[in-house]
């Protein structure tokens, strides 16, 4: 090993070690397993960092496997009601939709489940569209982030033990379907080791959209229903890949008097879509939000190539640079407070507690919510460290086959999130050179502007002003304002 790559590794230890350090002061622990992921990738120096590389997804789609499902229906109908929940553990009074939770077995001979949990609207659960939320990590549970931090319809206490209602649960306009996945995140499990070591994107896809035809044949009412995908950080890999999943597999089932799964469109929270240009945004809003200095910015436009990804000493050292004086913050809310347990850790203006990780690890890991669940006796986590096998420098590439399919596309960003920031994702839209047809504009949400929209041929943009990396966390009013119009086809509201 030349001397180069020792200094390179080292530097780049030095840098997780910096980030290991602010995990232990914020809690947010799918940023930083993101984090921790993007410079285990960088460091590995693979052949993946070109931009325009084509994805593993797609060499994957030339062959899709067979995929065997059970549709016997009155076995499907047992198993649905199985998994209705009765109740969960300390839930407020008044509860006036449908929930359920379980398991969909993937494969019977490698003992592969995924958990789900999936909540009812309230009113017209019979025409409101079916919605899935993944969370990314990758290894991050959708059911500790998205169903009890952000969009579900509760949310914990500070006891650990007992929940409240989110009068913007996105359950209000949809359907909404929590997966864990892949295996080895939460409540999901697999008997086969291999299983654990051998995750990547394109093995999560596919275990993704079996997971979606067999639950479809249990509950069968939702087969013709519009269904959308929706998720954040890095679901920006799990999102368009499982939507051009579902589209490949579409044109098989179709001719095979199967189920076609009908996908109207996908939404990217503050989603890691693209290796250097993610990252180049990343720094750049550093210095433009005055958390790092005119040295570290001008060492990282000198040294640092974002088209070939190729990182240097010298740029590695000013990035290192710039880590360090963004200080102890929270960055996926660089104006929030940290978690102090000792005191009321709130921001002024919001309801959102800094805490939540914890109090959601408490309620999930309590024996009697496991088995309102029906999930099996896990010592659960937010977050797993499963091995990962392949991830595409870029998502740039699937975005744009997407643009082609016709499905509605909306890439949202809180603009507060330091680690996924608003110029990422704008480097990222950028690169498509997509034209404009609704230029750029100010939306509103209960009379304030909730944040700015642009519309371009067959991508849209939005906003979301004081939002997080957890958009719906921060911003639930704003987020559900925005959902609901997405869902409805339509640009948030002017006014």
């Amino acid at each position: 090993m030349n001397l180069m790559m020792i200094s390179l590794k080292l530097l780049l230890f030095m840098n997780l070690s910096i980030i290991i350090i602010t995990c232990k002061a914020n809690p947010n622990q799918q940023g930083e397993h993101l984090s921790k992921f993007i410079h285990s990738k960088r460091s590995q120096n693979n052949n993946n960092n070109n931009p325009s590389s084509s994805s593993s997804l797609e060499a994957f789609h030339s062959h899709l496997p067979q995929l065997h499902v059970d549709d016997d229906d009155d076995e499907q109908s047992k198993l649905k009601e199985d998994d209705k929940v009765e109740g969960l553990p300390g839930q407020p009074e008044g509860v006036d939709f449908d929930q359920y939770a379980g398991y969909i077995t993937l494969d019977a001979n490698k003992g592969k489940a995924l958990f789900y949990y999936f909540v009812e609207s309230p009113q017209n659960s019979s025409t409101n569209p079916l919605l899935l939320w993944l969370n990314g990590g990758p290894g991050c549970s959708s059911l500790g982030f998205g169903a009890m931090e952000e969009l579900g319809p509760f949310r914990i206490n500070s006891d650990g033990r007992t929940l409240y209602r989110n009068p913007y649960a996105w359950n209000n306009v949809a359907n909404v379907i929590f997966l864990e996945s892949p295996a080895g995140v939460g409540f999901s499990y697999s008997k086969t080791s291999s299983d654990y070591a051998k995750i990547g994107d394109s093995i999560t896809a596919l275990d993704s959209y079996t997971f979606l035809v067999k639950w479809l044949e249990r509950f069968p009412h939702y087969k013709t229903r519009d269904f959308f995908i929706t998720g954040e950080s890095y679901a920006g890999h799990y999102v368009p890949q499982l939507a051009h999943t579902i589209l490949s597999y579409n044109n098989i089932a179709a001719s095979n008097h199967q189920t076609v799964i009908n996908l109207k469109g996908i939404a990217v929270g503050n989603g890691w879509i693209d290796d250097n240009l993610c990252t180049k945004g990343m720094y750049d809003y550093y210095w433009s939000h005055a958390l790092s200095s005119d040295e570290s910015h001008s060492g990282i436009e000198k040294n640092c190539d974002y088209v070939s990804g190729n990182f240097s000493n010298e740029c590695i050292k000013y990035m290192n640079m710039a880590d360090v004086e963004v200080g102890d913050i929270d960055i996926y809310n660089i104006y929030a407070p940290l978690c102090d347990s000792s005191s009321s850790s709130k921001s002024p203006g919001n309801d959102f507690d800094p805490c939540s990780d914890h109090y959601t690890k408490s309620y999930l890991n309590l024996p009697e919510v496991q088995k309102a669940l029906h999930a099996k006796a896990t010592n659960w986590s937010s977050c797993s460290l499963v091995g990962w096998t392949d991830s595409p420098a870029s998502i740039l590439p699937t975005i744009n086959r997407l643009i082609s399919s016709n499905i509605s596309i909306w890439i949202y960003s809180g603009d507060t999130d330091g680690r996924v920031p608003i110029t990422s994702s704008r480097y990222s839209i950028n690169a498509l050179k997509l034209p404009v047809q609704t230029p750029w504009r100010s939306w509103y949400s209960a009379n304030q502007v909730g944040g700015y929209v642009v519309g371009y041929k067959g991508l849209t943009l939005v906003t979301v002003r004081g939002a997080g990396h957890t958009v719906p966390s921060y911003q639930p009013q704003r987020a559900l304002t925005m959902i609901s119009y997405f869902l409805n086809g339509e640009l948030p509201p002017k006014n």
